[in-house]
């Protein structure tokens, strides 16, 4: 029977250190020139002895290994330096610089970045298909973190951008039809929804060292094959709440035409002729279509 492997413990996040590194000006002059001083004396003095020039040869060659040593840093740009596999540092400051030729000196970009995710589709709270996509707004805080502990900082955040997309759409809905009323919905709760993957987007974010400046849905729409139907739903619940406050209004009007004809003393109705001229009314003020006017040579009761 096999024995289980104890898992691996969990590594703790990498620190990102300072490292000022000397100005490469002094060392770039002495370097260039021993180089072309040194054969320029052995031609002068016509030295031809192996002894003298081997030593001459060798010297060139570390001078020549030495010229590695060399990099800039731009603005808002970084070096993480790592020499025979130990961390030793990160250059933030913008300068020309020489350290230990055999140290490796990797570029991390400081700069605000966007990244925009691909359009997915994805089911809300409710069940209903939608396309929904988001853009992110994001730089490096700890090169460190970015660097060791993650594979791919710009993959790594292409991947949790989508995922916490998918994430954000499926815990809530549409608009505030497709779900409950208290939970916020993607097409009309835009700053809530923001703030919200903001923070989940900064939560899985947190282990590569970067820092999100914003974020925001891009697109957001229902998907083909719903929205038809879901475009006929919105126009009825438009034309609903439109009659809504067409007879709100009408019924507040004749009121008040009643009440003045009571008041100024018109005319008497009793209820039968009460109940006709507001029926006349509340078709004229609710009618979709102009209303057409009628002589009447009659009463109301022959």
């Amino acid at each position: 029977m096999s024995e289980r492997t104890a898992p691996a413990p969990i590594r703790d996040p990498s620190n990102e250190r300072a490292i000022h590194p000397t100005s490469g000006w002094a060392y770039f002059v002495a370097f260039v020139g021993t180089m072309i001083a040194l054969p320029v004396l052995a031609a002068v003095t016509g030295t031809n002895d192996p002894a003298v020039a081997i030593p001459i040869v060798l010297v060139e060659i570390a001078l020549f290994v030495c010229l590695f040593g060399f990099f800039i840093v731009e603005p808002n740009m970084s070096r993480v330096l790592v020499l025979f596999g130990k961390y030793r540092g990160t250059v933030r400051e913008d300068g020309f610089f020489w350290v230990n030729p055999f140290t490796s000196k990797t570029k991390v970009s400081l700069k605000a970045q966007n990244t925009a995710s691909e359009t997915i589709k994805v089911n809300d709270l409710a069940g209903n298909p939608i396309e929904i996509g988001a853009v992110l707004v994001w730089q490096v805080l700890d090169t460190a973190q970015a660097q060791f502990d993650v594979e791919d900082h710009y993959t790594y955040v292409n991947v949790q951008l989508e995922a916490a997309v998918r994430q954000l759409a499926q815990n809530h809905p549409y608009d505030e039809n497709s779900g409950p009323s208290d939970v916020p919905n993607l097409r009309g709760d835009t700053t809530e929804v923001s703030d919200k993957l903001q923070d989940m987007i900064q939560d899985r974010l947190d282990r590569a060292g970067i820092r999100v400046l914003e974020a925001r849905l891009s697109e957001l729409a229902y998907a083909p094959e719903i929205a038809s139907a879901m475009l006929q739903r919105q126009q009825a619940q438009a034309v609903v709440a439109a009659r809504e406050t067409i007879v709100e209004g009408a019924v507040s009007m004749v009121e008040q035409a009643l009440a003045n004809l009571s008041a100024r003393g018109v005319v008497e109705l009793d209820d039968e002729r009460r109940a006709t001229l507001v029926g006349n009314l509340l078709v004229v003020l609710c009618g979709s279509a102009p209303a057409t006017p009628v002589l009447n040579t009659g009463s109301l009761y022959n």
